[in-house]
């Protein structure tokens, strides 16, 4: 997905009004960067291009305005000669060479600009994505942030949840205790009306072989 046309809308873009549109503004920022960046490698290809084409430029002036020279050189000769047949041919020559060193002055004046303009939309590059990334650095951080108070509310719900578990099981246990205590309770009670029952039997069997004692002394 292109978020920018061309350079001039990546330089005059409002960083801060595509974020506040943006559903995922880290992620919004994240494409700007890489796009960014994209550019710039395209601007320095082609910024790097044109310096090999003026210095090619540059060398072919050289070469023709040496040839130039030449020209001159050989008219001034052919009129020592005598020759000014072969002395108007040079001078022709020349003029072409003058012609063609001209196109070619011209050529490396326009390169140059070329150089200069894309070195400037660098630097101007360069300077957005500087904000941008700083830009990206402060959403990051805010998200980092707000993931690490996310995860502690959590941490915290979690360990409440452990707590209540604790209570309820403690409930649980007490609770079980308590039937426990209320079964040996029934229990003994039990134990202590079947003793007492054992305990009045015996006693009566005692009373009993009391009485036939002594209706036996009595006879």
């Amino acid at each position: 997905m292109s978020i920018f046309s061309r350079f001039k809308d990546i330089v005059n873009a409002n960083v801060n009004a595509l974020l506040d549109k943006a559903e995922d503004p880290e992620k919004m920022v994240k494409l700007m960067i890489q796009e960014m960046e994209d550019t710039l490698i395209e601007l320095k290809t082609s910024c790097a291009a044109t310096m090999a084409a003026t210095t090619r430029t540059k060398k072919n002036a050289k070469k023709v305005e040496s040839e130039m020279n030449r020209w001159q050189d050989r008219a001034i000769l052919a009129i020592q000669k005598g020759r000014e047949d072969l002395a108007k041919e040079a001078l022709i020559e020349k003029k072409n060479s003058a012609e063609q060193l001209s196109t070619l002055l011209k050529d490396i004046d326009t390169l140059n600009g070329n150089v200069a303009k894309s070195k400037d939309e660098i630097n101007q590059l360069n300077d957005k994505l500087v904000t941008v990334k700083l830009k990206y650095k402060t959403i990051s951080e805010k998200a980092r942030r707000a993931e690490e108070e996310r995860a502690t509310r959590e941490t915290l719900k979690n360990r409440e949840n452990i707590y209540q578990q604790f209570d309820q099981m403690e409930d649980k246990i007490n609770q079980m205790n308590a039937l426990n205590e209320m079964d040996d309770q029934e229990v003994n009670n039990a134990e202590k009306k079947f003793a007492d029952l054992e305990g009045m039997s015996a006693i009566d069997k005692e009373l009993e072989a009391l009485k036939n004692t002594l209706q036996g002394k009595e006879n």
